[in-house]
């Protein structure tokens, strides 16, 4: 990668975040064809084990001082010991897995938003760890590898701050959530700018790749491209190759889900495998409710003044509320900095976390939406005050803090009840001392409407382990309320993908006896 685009920063952690960045490009190319299969991660791994040795990378290693080895090997111990309890993000069986199984078995499949709508996000990330999900990582702990990747590059550039981060990451590190490494390419291209880093080429096209993996990190981009215009007065040109991941970005979610930007109807084509309306109108529905934490219903959201939005917003039931007021106060915080900063960079800075706090504001205010500029606010503020010293002492407490956090998550559910995430946390078990801890289920039952053959997760809401094709409940009952179903573009291809159709009166009938076999299973 390096020698086609040039070197992102000097050390081993940049070699390693342009292999990231190749890579997930490279298999987002190849996903539109194959699936992301053992051959595929196979070839990958090859070619790495031979430019490892050709070029003699292992010699960078040799950098290091003992101290600097030992705290990296501190740190990794901490990660992976945090990387090897139970999943409890909600999304990792009703997201993460489905689609990952949907790659590694078919790669990217057109209209497959039409299946389940959430699969349509097929987000960059995912296609990173599926390609290493056949033997090399079957247990998806990716994300606890990019911790440790975080780490050295910590230690070679011994911006220290950072440590402080590391823990608090860590409860992203059972399941491969794409909000782990927007945060931590968000904070690392951050530093980067700040350092004076000028290779202005890579730094966008990784920001445009931070966007693909999660579109609400829009911020990013607009940074580097602010910077690159009113610091570094660049033209155009050093923006091709992000432009080009985004051109790619834009092709993979028509294919996927029939517009440019999940889950954003807006730059209709016309493909004839785009979603249908009323399950698009559903969804935004239910996106807005989740802005108020489903503690008010469509209708009355609807009848609320502009008084209520924010009043109600910032006053919910809950631990959803001071995170809301933590997030105003933090951004009021900031702009009083820059204001008296008075310096240029950080004043692009702050009008790019404001131009994405107006965008996650307008379309849907939840906090998982905007917790990256906690730290962005953070980094900025304090970068100056932490030393190696401090950062170290703060990484320890914290560490131990969150360790103990997932140990023992009879305290959260005690003391924070309303932090729902916490009520499914198992605690520590020995045997994920040697094996990292995964569910299993595997109870299913097998439909057909249409032309339709669908597996469906018995008495159990998502469809984590399911056969393919496996369709979430949830999603069975929005296409049978919009009187609508999929059904497979060529019935005798899955790969070619799938479309939405108005259901005969029969397939209705058989329809309304799934949800009634759903239903009294779930009972």
């Amino acid at each position: 990668m390096e020698n086609i685009s040039g070197i992102l920063f000097q050390g081993i952690s940049g070699k390693i975040l342009s292999g990231i960045l190749g890579i997930s490009l490279v298999w987002t190319f190849i996903s539109f064809f194959f699936p992301l299969n053992i051959y595929v991660e196979a070839a990958s791994i090859l070619s790495g084990l031979f430019f490892f040795f050709k070029n003699k990378l292992y010699q960078e290693f040799y950098q290091f001082s003992k101290k600097d080895f030992g705290l990296i090997s501190v740190a990794a111990l901490i990660i992976m010991l945090a990387g090897s309890y139970y999943p409890y993000i909600l999304d990792h069986f009703g997201y993460y897995i489905p689609t990952l199984q949907w790659l590694t078995e078919y790669g990217l499949v057109k209209g497959i938003s039409n299946v389940d709508l959430t699969l349509g996000q097929m987000s960059v990330w995912h296609i990173f760890q599926a390609g290493f999900s056949n033997f090399s990582d079957p247990f998806l702990r990716i994300n606890a590898v990019l911790l440790i990747i975080y780490s050295i590059y910590i230690i070679e550039r011994k911006d220290w701050i950072h440590l402080c981060f590391l823990p608090i990451l860590l409860l992203f590190s059972q399941s491969p959530s794409p909000d782990l490494p927007v945060i931590i390419f968000s904070l690392i291209i951050l530093n980067e700018l700040i350092d004076g880093n000028k290779n202005i080429n890579l730094l966008f096209a990784f920001s445009i790749f931070v966007f693909t993996i999660k579109p609400t990190m829009i911020w990013l981009p607009v940074l580097v491209f602010l910077s690159s215009v009113f610091i570094f007065k660049n033209n155009f040109k050093p923006l091709f190759l992000g432009i080009l991941i985004l051109v790619l970005f834009f092709i993979k979610n028509i294919w996927t889900f029939g517009f440019p930007v999940f889950p954003v109807a807006i730059g209709d084509l016309g493909v004839f495998w785009k979603p249908n309306p009323e399950v698009l109108k559903t969804s935004s529905q239910f996106a807005i409710m989740k802005t108020y934490d489903m503690q008010y219903t469509y209708e009355e959201i609807q009848k609320f003044s502009t008084a209520d939005y924010i009043k109600n917003w910032l006053s919910l039931d809950g631990i959803k509320s001071k995170i809301n007021i933590l997030f105003v106060l933090s951004l009021a915080i900031f702009t009083a900095f820059t204001w008296i900063k008075k310096r240029k960079l950080i004043t692009l800075i702050c009008i790019s976390l404001l131009i994405k706090s107006i965008l996650t504001l307008a379309f849907s205010a939840q906090y998982r939406f905007f917790i990256d500029v906690f730290f962005v606010v953070f980094f900025v503020l304090f970068r100056e005050y932490f030393n190696q010293k401090k950062s170290i002492i703060v990484f320890s407490v914290l560490s131990l803090f969150f360790i103990s956090m997932l140990s023992f998550p009879a305290l959260i559910q005690k003391y924070i009840p309303s932090f729902r995430v916490g009520s499914f946390m198992t605690g520590f078990e020995k045997e994920q001392l040697y094996r990292p801890s995964t569910y299993e289920y595997r109870q299913f039952n097998t439909f057909k409407i249409g032309n339709f053959k669908f597996n469906v997760s018995r008495n159990y809401p998502y469809s984590f382990d399911t056969p393919l094709p496996a369709v979430t409940p949830f999603y069975i009952f929005d296409d049978v309320k919009a009187g609508i179903f999929p059904q497979l573009s060529d019935k005798n291809d899955l790969k070619k993908g799938f479309i939405w159709k108005k259901m005969t009166p029969e397939e209705k009938k058989e329809a309304q006896r799934v949800i009634n076999i759903i239903k009294n299973t779930d009972k």
